[in-house]
């Protein structure tokens, strides 16, 4: 089993990646994007030469303009390229208005091409150029998806390219013209941008314009502006956005005409004062803020240290711990009558778990170093960890349960080196045990985390060592106390058969992990998950079982190898395609948390009660199903009319991570209860009990 241990190692530091198929076309049901190129005459310096992103969108389908206008989000492109060689800025069409009920986009429909001019340096003398593109859009119609892709394109240096001249030309006439004899001014006057504009084309004189700003957040998009020609000059009166979030010195827009597709760009400065900005998106009023979180107590070092010390043993009890725990125990009976190998395989144990608490810790801070907002339990955040731990507990039930044998599969010198170095094995299964004890939280534990975080590195990892030496602390004692030999049966035939009954905890461990996957991306993740399980346990089956001939092994070990191929294939697309990050966040009377609900459930003098859960935290399911399921507290929650919030943090979510740490906490699950009247909420234990929810409801 020390081969499986030894792959927890790597887990412990994985997070969520996602990756895209590289390729000229990306294509989905409602996109067909292409990454294009136009170079007429070759690629040199001083030459035309364009890159371009061709969307071509289903019917009734748009994308954003670089103003989205009142929803939406524009077109983003983000390239690789050869040193000294530049991409500029998106040359963007004039858009087109989609109204949507009350509001006013800006996009585009139908077949679209975002052209890009390329300058390569002058000393460029390859013979081709790679060009790499990763591309973000977000495409609606009823609903709207975010999608993007990953494009790559080699082009030939002393040929023309020019397969697509065509919509390029077609790209370059609908983009918005240079109006060089235009003089525009405006300022903001009565709630109003007021704009005026000299020089326009003959053509144009007398004709209705529609107006295109090119900055987001300044004027009311869906409004209708007040315009009117007199002597040549147009001048309109564009109303603010009651949700302005701009005051820009300087603003662009886009006239067209009727019957004009491309129309013409114009630039002007504003003359102030602006009026006072309006709150951003999420932000609330200084006097309607929800009540501060409780300040962190100043817990210093020293207490900290024993937090964590006393939080770490209490970890033991915790449901997500259980597996180890059998492991353990059949430790302890294998070498209950050997003194010496017990006491030194607790000290090995305990250093594996010491030391990757502090690997743990090292990435999650260096992580939040950077700029992550991670939390403890992180690397279960990502399905791709999940479904690595769910593999390790099914390879190790199966050999628990003799399906397979490691000694049939791996050379017999590494097959003995178990034998040999039991110690090794004791240490892996310390770093087995923190990849499953990580996602949850024990009483203590929460506060000395969050301490923890905010703490310079050498302290902060002097705290997850105490959390580590805590946890490891009770089969350290075990393997050191005379008595406890004394105790065990002596070994014995029972011994097999208890063997197998340490699979199940192994097999109820995988359940719950295919539970999450299914909870973080869908039905189709986890029925994926299963068929990669499934030929994992016909491989182990294959290659383990003694009595097997080698050609039938070989045979049926490839078949499994075809079966795990195809199943990857389908398990990782599907860890992306149907990603739910909120799945579960609202059951029955539960309603996604926000802070925006929070303080409007407030000012309505209404108490909220916050339950910060994700679906890899055993300790937060177990709370649901008892505590928080229980009929009296439900009863009261509806009789003191208790708006209850659920904060999923199965997957990465910034808000989330930052209203835990203004509580002084850094994992789940934490239960926080606001009173109306003001002030800070109250936390809850970890550990809920139907008690103690019921008193604090009564407190209200």
């Amino acid at each position: 089993m020390s081969l499986f241990r030894a792959l927890t190692a790597a887990l412990l530091v994985v997070t969520s990646a996602s990756a895209h198929a590289a390729g000229a076309v990306v294509s989905t049901e409602q996109v067909r994007a292409e990454l294009v190129a136009h170079a007429p005459e070759g690629l040199a310096p001083g030459k035309p030469m364009w890159l371009g992103l061709a969307i071509d969108h289903a019917p009734h389908w748009h994308t954003y303009w670089k103003n989205p206008g009142d929803s939406g989000l524009p077109t983003t492109l983000q390239w690789t390229l050869p040193p000294n060689v530049e991409a500029g800025e998106i040359d963007w069409p004039t858009p087109q208005r989609l109204p949507i009920g009350p509001l006013v986009n800006y996009g585009y429909d139908g077949r679209l091409l975002l052209p890009v001019p390329l300058t390569l340096p002058a000393n460029f003398q390859a013979d081709a150029l790679k060009v790499q593109l990763r591309a973000d859009w977000l495409v609606c119609k009823d609903v709207c998806i975010p999608e993007s892709g990953e494009f790559s394109l080699e082009l030939p240096a002393h040929s023309a390219t020019a397969g697509h001249a065509a919509r390029f030309e077609a790209a370059f006439k609908a983009r918005p013209q240079a109006l060089p004899a235009v003089q525009a001014q405006a300022a903001v006057k009565d709630g109003a941008l007021q704009i005026e504009v000299a020089g326009l084309p003959a053509g144009w004189q007398g004709q209705p314009l529609v107006f295109f700003p090119e900055t987001a957040g300044v004027v009311d998009n869906a409004a209708r502006p007040a315009a009117a020609w007199k002597d040549g000059r147009w001048s309109v009166q564009v109303p603010l956005s009651a949700q302005r979030s701009e005051s820009p010195a300087r603003m662009a827009a886009v006239l067209v005409p009727p019957d004009l597709a491309a129309g013409g760009r114009i630039e002007f400065a504003v003359a102030g004062p602006w009026p006072a900005l309006a709150p951003l998106p999420g932000e609330v009023p200084a006097a309607a803020t929800a009540p501060p979180a409780p300040a962190a107590a100043p817990l210093g070092l020293a207490a900290a240290l024993l937090f964590a010390l006393v939080g770490g043993a209490l970890l033991n009890l915790m449901p997500c711990v259980f597996p180890v725990l059998s492991l353990k125990v059949l430790g302890f009976t294998t070498h209950a009558q050997d003194r010496r190998l017990l006491a030194l395989g607790g000290l090995a144990y305990t250093a594996g778990v010491v030391l990757s608490f502090l690997a743990l810790a090292g990435a999650l801070l260096a992580l939040r170093a950077g700029g992550e907002q991670l939390g403890w339990g992180f690397q279960l955040q990502s399905p791709a960890v999940v479904a690595l731990l769910a593999a390790l507990f099914t390879l190790i039930g199966l050999n628990l349960a003799g399906v397979f044998e490691f000694g049939s599969v791996l050379p017999s010198r590494v097959a003995a080196l178990q034998l040999r170095h039991p110690l090794v094995d004791a240490l892996l299964t310390g770093v087995l045990a923190v990849a499953v004890a990580s996602p949850c939280t024990a009483p203590f534990m929460g506060a000395s985390l969050g301490l923890a975080v905010t703490l310079p590195a050498g302290q902060a990892l002097a705290v997850f060592a105490a959390l580590g030496l805590g946890m490891a602390l009770p089969y350290l004692a075990a393997s050191l106390f005379p008595g406890l030999a004394r105790l065990l049966p002596r070994p014995g035939a029972w011994m097999a058969r208890f063997k197998v009954l340490m699979a199940f905890p192994m097999f109820a461990t995988v359940i719950w992990l295919v539970w999450v996957i299914g909870q973080q991306t869908g039905i189709d993740g986890a029925a994926a998950l299963l068929a990669v399980l499934l030929a994992l346990a016909f491989i182990a089956w294959a290659l383990g079982t003694p009595g097997i001939g080698r050609v039938a092994r070989a045979g049926f070990g490839a078949l499994g190898a075809l079966a795990l191929a195809g199943a990857l294939g389908w398990m990782l697309p599907s860890f992306e395609a149907g990603a739910s990050p909120k799945a579960g966040s609202a059951q029955g009377a539960w309603q996604p948390w926000s802070e925006e609900r929070v303080v409007q459930a407030l000012a309505a003098g209404r108490p909220v009660f916050v339950d910060f859960t994700a679906a890899w935290c055993v300790t937060c399911q177990y709370n649901k199903r008892t505590t928080l399921a229980d009929a009296a507290v439900m009863q009261d929650f509806e009789a003191r009319e208790v708006l209850l919030l659920r904060a999923d943090w199965t997957r990465r979510d910034a808000a989330i991570t930052a209203a835990l740490a203004g509580f002084g906490r850094n994992g789940v699950p934490v239960y926080a209860l606001y009173a109306p009247g003001g002030g800070a909420p109250r936390l809850l234990s970890e550990i809920l009990s139907v008690r103690e929810v019921r008193d604090a409801l009564a407190g209200l």
